[in-house]
């Protein structure tokens, strides 16, 4: 018989209330690791099993050994005089339990038990962690920056670890060691070195979940999330509707003063959030999620499902983002393919105006088609204009002598009187 120290005992307290691994798991483990052990140095043919008293840590290495008159297996076997002094009715034939613990076996049990014991502890906690976790994939959760694994970050989540591989990292956002951070869980996988929980701060999901458990209407179904697009760490654009017509999808999700998206904001690090109103109408929709810029003209291709749109020269770099990312944010969104250009048309109603003009001065006047375009660009469209000019405006503005711009100057005041 060989007894357990108080350690071993005090570490399966701890395991069981600390760490949730029930009492009889472990001493299973304990107890075939044992076994393995006996049978070493007892002998591989006995019937052996290995008895643990789970409060006191009593171990025995018992044989389940066969009553004969003459024992020709000693392994198996023991005479009825020696069966009687463990158990006094034992009879030929009878099948009786013998300790045959080692004398040497105290050392042995304890380092055995000890490899046992932390390896079925690894297998419990990934069992555990699978259990746990395997209906929990689009949930968020919060741990602290154990490690780095490469450019993998591992989160603590208390009991469990969790892995943030560098694709779900976002790339603007810095981690060090304890720094807290909350994330969207993509999946657990129970793959060939155990489960492992993959989370995210870079899906777009991990934002959707934030509006979820941030926004009461989004929560208990009044407003709906519609889609998202999301460029991690530099803009996401989010469209919502609402199934009561007295709510405002936006303004639910915005909050008083602006109170509910900047808890979101700021959980993401001031990424930008554009909150839209979703449309069935492409158009509407399309323009929604363009905003701030205003469009000035928009055609549709259904066939390619392809929108050109014209905005003017100044709402240009604004409709199409920083490094295209407005537009490409909408195309993500919508699942109309973008096409921005600047609208030319006032360009060219001013170009055709210029040019009128100044074709209209070259006819009445005494100048050349360049000398006319001179002047209209210097702001005299008219004869009436140049009849009320200075001829030393003239001189300046055409860089001709005085006697040349005076006799322009006549001429337009002919022109304009007959007129």
């Amino acid at each position: 018989m060989f007894i357990m120290n108080a350690e071993f005992i005090a570490m399966l307290d701890y395991l069981e209330r600390e760490r949730g691994i029930k009492r009889e798991i472990l001493l299973e483990a304990v107890s075939n690791a044992l076994l393995s052990a006996s049978k070493k140095s007892i002998g591989a043919s006995r019937d052996l099993h290995i008895d643990i008293n789970p409060k006191t840590g009593e171990i025995k290495a018992l044989a389940s050994m066969l009553v004969v008159e003459n024992v020709t297996n000693p392994q198996d076997e023991i005479t009825l005089s020696q069966a009687r002094k463990l158990k006094a009715e034992a009879a030929i034939g009878e099948t009786i339990e013998m300790e045959v613990t080692p004398r040497n076996f105290g050392r042995i049990a304890a380092q055995t038990a000890k490899q046992a014991m932390m390896q079925r502890i690894r297998q419990v906690e990934k069992e555990m962690i699978y259990e746990e976790f395997k209906d929990r994939a689009g949930e968020i959760v919060s741990g602290t920056v154990r490690r780095f694994d490469r450019s993998d970050v591992i989160l603590d989540l208390g009991k469990f670890e969790a892995i943030m591989p560098q694709r779900e990292r976002v790339v603007v956002e810095d981690y060090n060691i304890g720094d807290r951070l909350r994330a969207y869980v993509v999946a657990v996988e129970n793959g060939i070195r155990g489960p492992e929980i993959i989370v995210s701060r870079s899906h777009p999901n991990f934002v959707r979940r934030l509006f979820e458990l941030e926004v009461s209407e989004i929560a208990d179904g009044t407003v709906e999330i519609r889609g998202i697009a999301r460029e991690a760490g530099y803009r996401t654009k989010i469209a919502v509707t609402s199934v009561n017509d007295r709510v405002d999808p936006v303004g639910a999700c915005v909050g008083m003063r602006g109170s509910r998206v900047k808890n979101i904001v700021r959980e993401l690090n001031n990424e930008k959030v554009d909150i839209i109103r979703w449309s069935s109408d492409p158009k509407d929709y399309v323009l929604e999620a363009l905003k701030p810029a205003k469009v000035k003209n928009l055609v549709f291709d259904t066939e390619k499902k392809s929108v050109q749109i014209s905005v003017d020269e100044d709402q240009l770099s604004l409709a199409i983002g920083k490094k295209g990312q407005n537009a490409r944010l909408t195309s993500r969104l919508t699942g109309w393919e973008i096409n921005i250009d600047k609208d030319t048309t006032a360009t060219h109603q001013v170009e055709q105006k210029v040019a009128q003009a100044a074709q209209t001065l070259a006819i009445g006047l005494p100048i050349t088609a360049e000398q006319a375009l001179t002047l209209v660009t210097s702001g005299f469209t008219n004869l009436e204009g140049l009849r009320d000019a200075d001829v030393q405006d003239l001189v300046d503005i055409l860089a001709v002598d005085e006697e040349k711009a005076r006799e322009i100057h006549e001429a337009a005041h002919r022109e304009a009187v007959a007129q």
